[in-house]
This record gives structure tokens, sequence and C-alpha cells, in this order.
């Protein structure tokens, strides 16, 4: 799978639920860490 070109697609949640997931895998959730990704970190887990 060719990376660099993401697509990035808003799903929404219900109770404050915020989960970043990358081909179908869970590798962010807000809910498990207590706080929101720092912007730097949602483009490192979306690189992979």
């Amino acid at each position: 799978m060719e990376r660099g070109a993401e697509e990035v697609e808003l799903v929404k949640g219900v109770a404050g639920v915020f989960e970043i997931t990358v081909d179908g895998k869970l590798v962010f959730s807000k809910k498990q860490l207590g706080r929101f990704p720092e912007d730097a970190e949602i483009d490192a887990l979306a690189a992979g």
C-alpha cells in the first residue's frame, strides 16, 4: 500500500469517543488514554 496521500474520514461517534484507525486497526483511543492526540502524533500514526 502506498503512503503519503492518506484519505481521512470522520466517523461520528457517541459519548465523546475519539479513535483513530489505520487499515482497520485501532491505533489511538481517547477512551483508553484519557486524552486527545497531539497533531504530530496523528501524522505519525497515519504514516504507520
